[in-house]
């Protein structure tokens, strides 16, 4: 890049998108998230450093402008990498400094991570992907995205309005040259849905199994692209829409969707609140799924992450049992998985377990080291990933002279099963088709599904602190390294309740700690909670009125 290119993108983020504010803002494990009115300048940069991110690594990079289940006045925007998995963490670094740095120092950086790594073939324009969520703020976010792609000699590509899943897929299926699918929603719609259709064949309802779910979409693009879902499903899986409110109604994951009915254990609003009726919530930008229902008692019953990553892993082992072919499976799950479904995992299933730190990159990451990784957190942000190895030797059993017809049709289901799943990223729509295929094949309705194990009572809660960063962890951030003495007092605390286990951890995004807290009985999981919580707030500098001690 010669000189005059560096300065012609200074001049013009000095012009159109200058840094207007002294606050510094980091990329955390959903990239850069804050009020809309406040992201444009970042967001230009990230199209500076999403092309520099695809000269390094000769491929297609994506740019996402979401904020996911917040509220509808923020923003934020995550850069996807060639496979369509989360941004590489040593460039997570590289993100926030160029995000942060003054107008006059822009230049300098960007020449700092063109020497860094070496780049040299800034004259190649590779493409960036850029979709965006239904935030009134997303289509100038947007723009100023492609602005940044622009300056650089990039070659920007706006999908438009697409969930953040899309995206991710789209991503991967330029970057395998169409070998994963096509780049745009009817090769998604068409992937997922012909062979989620394969599978359930002529059937639509099996024993308890009834193929109508009520859909929570969060008023937001779940909403919209579940539309087309309809379209091309048919009969095969019927889904009764609510809270589809338009673009701009103010409604966007308001008392409704994943996040909501996961954190508060409560009903959405503008769901029709029918006893025993299996229904599903997406989030914002859908990629998170949870399950539910309500029972004669109007008690909710909530099937979370946990409970979809055991339901998932254990269909997979029936079906891998009957190909007689010998592949790695393994499930991946954080701190924030309930006990119970851990034991009922490595017990009853026998399936290995590993925890690792929150994070769907994290997951995703170890995920790999299996022939087949099944991960997802509690709050419903998961997929399956299938080696290479695992592909290959599928196919080439399926043509093999060795397998018995029971044998073969099992590798059948197994591969189209593959085609459901979106594996570049947590896919509310594609883990949704991927639960009904199994619910039905077991002839399951959501009743028997809970029954496989029963939850340990828990419960979330946040303290605002002035510094998140006081706060390290360890051990997969089941412990505490600092502020010092305080996990000392979080386990004479849990100590005291039976199958107590609590844990806290800073939050990626804001200046707030999460606190988890599980015990035998949910009296002793609001004490447990509310204790805990005291604690940060008193040794790690929190902001506002303490928590309160429950009765």
């Amino acid at each position: 890049m010669v000189n005059n290119q560096l300065r012609t993108i200074y001049a013009f983020a000095r012009e159109m998108y200058p840094r207007n504010t002294k606050t510094q803002i980091q990329y955390g494990t959903a990239g850069f998230r804050t009020k809309a009115t406040m992201l444009d300048y970042v967001v230009y940069r990230m199209g500076l450093l999403a092309v520099l991110r695809g000269r390094y690594k000769k491929a297609c990079i994506g740019v996402m402008i979401t904020a996911s289940h917040n509220p509808e006045p923020d923003n934020g925007v995550k850069l996807v990498d060639p496979m369509g998995e989360m941004l590489e963490q040593s460039w997570e670094e590289w993100a926030t400094k160029i995000a942060n740095v003054p107008d006059d120092q822009l230049e300098s950086v960007v020449s700092e991570i063109v020497k860094e790594f070496k780049i040299d073939n800034m004259n190649e324009r590779f493409e960036v992907y850029i979709g965006k969520d239904t935030r009134p703020s997303s289509p100038s976010l947007a723009e100023a995205a492609a602005h940044g792609v622009r300056a650089i000699g990039g070659k920007p590509m706006d999908f438009g309005i697409v969930t953040t899943p899309q995206l991710h897929y789209f991503v991967r299926c330029r970057n395998s040259r169409n070998e994963y699918g096509q780049p745009n929603e009817v090769g998604y719609y068409t992937k997922l849905c012909t062979a989620f259709k394969k599978l359930r064949g002529d059937g639509y309802s099996n024993g308890k199994y009834e193929n109508t779910i009520v859909y929570d979409g969060a008023n937001g693009v779940g909403a919209k692209k579940v539309k087309f879902l309809k379209e091309v499903l048919g009969d095969a899986l019927k889904i009764e829409m609510y809270n589809d409110e338009i673009i701009g109604s103010g409604k966007l994951n308001h008392l409704c969707g994943a996040d909501f009915v996961k954190s508060q254990q409560k009903f959405p609003t503008g769901v029709p609140n029918k006893p025993n009726v299996r229904c599903c919530s997406v989030d914002g930008d859908a990629d998170r799924l949870v399950y539910y229902y309500k029972d004669d008692k109007d008690v909710l019953h909530l099937m979370d992450g946990d409970r979809l990553a055991t339901l998932i892993a254990s269909y997979i082992k029936e079906i891998l049992q009957e190909t007689g072919i010998d592949l790695n499976l393994g499930l991946v799950q954080t701190a924030y998985a309930n006990g119970a479904s851990t034991e009922y995992i490595t017990k009853q299933l026998k399936v290995p377990v590993s925890c690792v730190p929150t994070g769907v990159k994290h997951l995703h990451h170890k995920a790999l080291d299996y022939d087949i990784g099944v991960y997802f957190e509690a709050n419903g942000h998961g997929t399956v990933v299938f080696s290479k190895n695992a592909k290959q030797s599928l196919k080439n059993e399926a043509q093999s002279n060795r397998k018995s017809a029971e044998e073969k049709r099992a590798i059948a289901k197994l591969l189209d099963l593959i085609d459901v799943v979106n594996e570049a990223v947590g896919d509310a729509i594609s883990d949704m088709l991927l639960v009904e295929t199994i619910l039905h094949a077991k002839g399951w309705d959501i009743q028997e599904w809970e029954k496989t194990y029963e939850d340990l009572p828990n419960k979330l809660l946040k303290v605002v602190v002035e510094d998140r960063n006081i706060f390290a962890t360890t051990d997969a951030e089941r412990r505490l390294v600092a502020p010092e003495g305080l996990q000392e007092q979080i386990d004479a605390l849990t100590s005291k309740y039976p199958k107590g286990r609590s844990f806290v951890r800073p939050s990626g995004t804001e200046d707030v700690v999460r606190v988890y807290a599980e015990a035998a009985s949910a009296a002793d999981v609001e004490r447990l909670g509310a204790e805990v919580a005291l604690k940060v707030f008193q040794l790690g500098g929190g902001v506002g009125t303490p928590p309160e001690l429950a009765q």
